[in-house]
């Protein structure tokens, strides 16, 4: 079975029933599926693969920390996927931020960092997509995630410190696609 499908069908396992969620993931994946002429060739099924996965770790059966990124990539790596797919979940949307936030960055380096055109590709298809599935700007989607937490909140203050850096990664990727789009 292709990585993606194989993705799909998990993430929905886990994460139809939390709602709203899912509308948010199925289009993440539908978003880096369109954005997937950015990475390699040999890349973009693990791109689509790491987008479907990428909130698993919300799910209740999953969720031991209460930290989605650290908890699906370590439900994902029990499973036996590719360290390539599990990284790319540990460190999805500035989750080192996050994780420096929630004292939890010593757990999250059991999973390498790697800045890379894929974990770029990623971002932007999960910074771009708001949590109904709608198709937001950047900036758009980071006002929204504000908006929802209190100035001292974990989020809030992880959204204030990574949102230039990954600003940067949404950026690289639209540049990215736009030297192998046809003019």
């Amino acid at each position: 079975m292709e990585l993606a499908q194989r993705a799909a069908e998990i993430a929905e396992h886990f994460v139809a029933p939390l709602g709203r969620r899912w509308l948010h993931v199925q289009a993440v994946a539908a978003r880096a599926a369109e954005l997937s002429p950015a990475v390699p060739p040999q890349d973009r099924d693990v791109l689509v693969a790491a987008a479907w996965l990428h909130d698993i770790g919300y799910s209740p059966e999953i969720g031991h920390t209460h930290f989605h990124p650290l908890d699906g990539a370590r439900w994902l790596q029990k499973q036996g996927w590719s360290a390539e797919v599990v990284n790319l979940v540990a460190h999805h949307s500035g989750a080192r931020f996050e994780a420096a936030e929630r004292g939890m960055s010593q757990e999250l380096a059991e999973f390498p960092f790697e800045d890379s055109p894929l974990l770029d590709a990623l971002v932007a298809a999960d910074l771009t997509t708001g949590p109904g599935g709608e198709r937001y700007s950047y900036a758009e989607r980071i006002d929204e995630i504000l908006s929802r937490y209190a100035p001292d909140d974990p989020v809030h203050r992880t959204w204030v410190k990574a949102r230039p850096v990954l600003a940067e990664a949404v950026d690289r990727t639209a540049k990215r696609l736009a030297e192998v789009q046809p003019r």
